[in-house]
């Protein structure tokens, strides 16, 4: 499969060059609708007439971005996408962010009632191939894909190219996610620790006695006992990543799991370089027996999986610590600080394990995916979106969330977040100048660097929120605080624990579904007191008897 997926990358590749001579050409093309033209096509060609694709949107139904007169459907990005590319975007349905839009994606597959185009995960990607639903996308990813986009696929060593191909076939452009979107740090009011004379917490003894001290002790000094220690997953959230959805798991628990050096969710290698199901190792018990008692003490959010909006505490000033990547500066925090200017979160790598470590699930570069209904006449539509996207996206007005952007998936370079933390520090600190970062493949950097200063108050290695002023420019301020200050943590070293595999073996696509709903239930309840401590045991039995033992061999004979 793996060679496979090299030899059509290196087909994907070839038409780069060509294409490259037309990848600043944005005047109208000749391509006429419904007709694919043989040979290299212009990326960012213009059709003469209007195309029209429908897809299925999801939406936060907590962003109150949009101005007024936007809506999902219409707001600047899909008149970009019209006004540049002439292809008018229609939301044939929109469901809510999360399980509800992932229901709403599964009943379109199984009722085989697809619109145009969708973004779906590994599993539909896969039932939808499986069932005959998608379009070949091989012809048209190697005409119309810009240099820039098979760039970010070749950074990926073939990963993302094989996420997508089968039987020899492209069904879907993958997205391409910077690494430490999989990197779930922990997110702590630092104004609330000054005022308690408190540090952040290091050890998970320490995590403990913060939290309990947030609770206890009034540190938004309204004199009421409404404090939350940490906020967790709302309903239908993920206690921790896991290998078929590995990246921004907010709210999740993940660093108190890796402080145990447990990793459930991912598979793992055992003592003797076996396979192995990191949710039922006895490490993920130790994990859930702290958990469990740091719930009772009334340390971790008391909705915990219940709440609707695992944001509210967090944007509603109750809570003080919770889990999530790096780029929180585009939500939750934004709200956080309208509310209260004073709101100081900061961002680290923390707790650590009893070694003194760090250690974080990483995610895979490919999550999500754009897929095409077999039969629409224009697949190369989706492509030359994105290609526009990845061109064009730091002229955007960002305090509008790009997710808005019809059919986007990210792609970046793996390491664009780190990389442009540095870059901006080293601007500031004028040990660099702007001139020295000239890799367009950092396709925000310029802008970055431009507009840091917008934001950013002397002195400019302090990252409180009072040398900050969000309201000169909040869309600004969203994308450099998301960089100085939740990726400039990860610039230190921790341990990196990535999953044996990152999609599914032929037994998951029948059991993985209720296996998986097993844990969750299991797991939640054991933190939440409903079951004892002793269900973990008997879930591992179960587990193994109802697929995990076979699913297991699969996996071993995947990774040989």
């Amino acid at each position: 499969m793996v060679m496979v997926a090299m030899m059509l990358l290196l087909a994907f590749t070839s038409a780069c060059s060509d294409a490259g001579n037309k990848e600043n050409k944005t005047a109208e093309s000749n391509t006429t609708p419904g007709v694919v033209e043989e040979g290299p096509a212009d990326p960012f060609g213009k059709y003469d007439q209007t195309i029209t694709l429908k897809y299925g949107k999801e939406v936060d139904p907590t962003d109150k971005s949009l101005p007024a007169g936007d809506t999902p459907e219409n707001n600047q990005y899909s008149r970009y996408v019209k006004d540049n590319l002439n292809i008018d975007t229609k939301v044939t349905w929109q469901a809510a962010t999360g399980t509800n839009y992932e229901q709403k994606v599964n009943l379109a597959i199984s009722s085989n009632d697809l619109p145009d185009a969708l973004v779906v995960k590994d599993t539909q990607l896969r039932a939808m191939v499986k069932a005959g639903q998608l379009e070949d996308l091989t012809d048209a990813f190697n005409r119309y894909a810009s240099p820039a986009m098979k760039s970010y696929m070749e950074k990926t060593n073939g990963v993302s190219a094989e996420a997508v191909t089968f039987d020899g076939k492209m069904y879907a452009i993958p997205s391409i996610q910077v690494h430490s979107d999989g990197v779930h740090q922990m997110w702590i009011r630092k104004d609330w620790l000054d005022k308690l004379g408190l540090e952040p917490p290091q050890t998970m003894e320490e995590l403990e006695n913060v939290a309990k001290a947030f609770v206890e002790q009034d540190p938004d000094g309204n004199g009421k006992n409404d404090t939350i220690g940490i906020a967790g997953q709302q309903n239908g959230g993920r206690l921790y990543a896991n290998f078929l959805e590995s990246t921004n798991n907010t709210y999740g628990l993940d660093p108190i799991f890796g402080a145990y050096k447990a990793y459930p969710g991912y598979w793992l290698k055992d003592d003797a370089g076996n396979p192995v199901y990191g949710s039922i190792l006895p490490e993920t018990k130790e994990a859930l027996a702290k958990l469990r008692d740091m719930y009772a003490n009334g340390l971790i959010d008391k909705e915990l999986g219940i709440r609707k909006a695992a944001s509210e505490p967090v944007v509603n000033g109750n809570a003080g610590i919770f889990f999530a990547p790096w780029w929180m500066g585009y939500g939750p925090l934004p709200d956080a600080i309208k509310n209260d200017p004073n709101a100081n979160w900061q961002a680290y790598l923390l707790p650590l394990d009893a070694d003194g470590q760090f250690n974080a699930h990483m995610g895979a570069p490919s999550t999500v995916f754009v897929v095409v209904r077999k039969g629409y006449e224009h697949p190369e539509a989706v492509i030359k979106m994105l290609n526009l996207l990845i061109r064009d996206e730091s002229k955007f007005d960002i305090s509008v969330p790009v997710g808005h952007y019809p059919l986007r998936v990210p792609m970046s370079y793996m390491d664009e977040s780190e990389y442009s933390a540095k870059a901006l520090q080293e601007v500031l600190a004028g040990t660099k100048k702007p001139e020295d970062f000239t890799d367009p493949g950092y396709k925000l950097l310029a802008a970055d660097i431009q507009n840091v200063k917008k934001v950013k108050k002397e002195p400019y290695d302090n990252m409180d929120i009072q040398y900050w002023d969000p309201q000169a420019d909040l869309g600004v301020w969203s994308r450099i605080y998301s960089l100085l200050v939740g990726s400039s943590s990860l610039q230190q070293d921790y341990n990196k624990v990535y999953s044996l595999l990152y999609s599914q073996t032929r037994t998951m696509e029948s059991r993985w579904s209720n296996l998986k709903k097993l844990e969750d239930e299991t797991f939640l309840k054991i933190i939440m007191g409903a079951a004892p401590l002793d269900t973990f045991d008997t879930f591992v039995s179960d587990w193994k008897k109802q697929g995990g033992d076979k699913i297991t061999e699969e996996v071993k004979e995947y990774v040989k």
